[in-house]
């Protein structure tokens, strides 16, 4: 596998402070605990960009003995230059993990070792494969994320940018599903389909929206801006924008309770005076 240069270049605190600040949280990480200064450096140091960390990382975790780790790099720094938007989506979800994650202190730590970040960044070069007319390479990328992350996403799935996926163990995303800009999804979360329609058959999940564990959004449905879906629901209606459903089959029991539901991460059901809504 190809290897970039140990130091980073002078100007480089000027063109990306967010390269520079995983490069720092990297060399303390490896004056801290020597026993993984091996693993960073090949992942972090000797890299370039956070593109070619990020690539680095996910074919190591990616690679199987028919398809060795190096095959997988390269053909994931081919899709970031082919399209660039790429890394706007990646550096997004990072910026989403640290900002709603209280687990999350340091930006090297979602690079390193959250599966979800991974799983979503594995989703995103399928996604590409997908759109690029290469559906086999898609759906080996889909078939390891799901045995490695235990999280399945369909690579036609359309998902936006500043997305956290906390925990991760399993999601589960459908191949109609849309999922919009800086949402939030806990583990086991479902977005199903109803049925064995080849049509549109997939939720469609606005921006903002945050979405507790365990919760099962079922059909062609919508679940509007900035709206919260608590644990453990089973959606199967559509859900008005910044409002809460809740319950088997969930149902409306009150506003949303902030602009910003995906980024307070506030799951509980406080008490409201608006009545519930079928």
């Amino acid at each position: 596998m190809a290897q970039g240069h140990s130091n980073a270049s002078p100007d480089i605190k000027t063109c990306d402070p967010a390269w520079i600040r995983l490069r720092e949280e990297a060399e303390e990480l490896c004056s801290k605990e020597p026993v993984l200064a091996s693993f960073v450096y090949s992942t972090v140091l000797n890299q370039d960009s956070f593109e070619q960390a990020m690539a680095h990382r996910l074919a190591q975790r990616l690679s199987h003995t028919e398809i060795e780790a190096g095959r997988l790099y390269k053909a994931f720094e081919e899709l970031v230059a082919k399209e660039p938007g790429l890394t706007e989506s990646f550096r997004a979800d990072l910026a989403a993990v640290f900002d709603r994650d209280p687990a999350c202190n340091r930006l090297i730590e979602p690079l390193l070792y959250f599966k979800g970040f991974h799983a979503l960044q594995t989703h995103r070069f399928a996604h590409q494969l997908w759109n690029d007319g290469r559906p086999d390479f898609a759906y080996y990328l889909q078939s390891q994320s799901s045995r490695i992350f235990s999280v399945d996403i369909h690579p036609a799935a359309k998902i936006g940018r500043g997305i956290m996926i906390d925990h991760a163990t399993g999601v589960v995303i459908g191949e109609t599903a849309t999922v919009g800009d800086d949402a939030s999804i806990l583990h086991g979360v479902t977005l199903g389909g109803s049925g064995k329609s080849a049509d549109d058959r997939h939720p469609k999940i606005g921006r903002g929206v945050m979405i507790g564990a365990g919760a099962k959004i079922l059909g062609n449905i919508n679940v509007g801006d900035c709206a919260r879906v608590a644990a453990g629901s089973v959606v199967l209606k559509d859900v008005p924008k910044m409002m809460t459903v809740a319950g088997v089959p969930a149902k409306v029991v009150g506003q949303a309770g902030c602009p910003e539901p995906a980024r307070s991460m506030n799951q509980l059901l406080e008490e409201t005076s608006d009545t519930a809504q079928e």
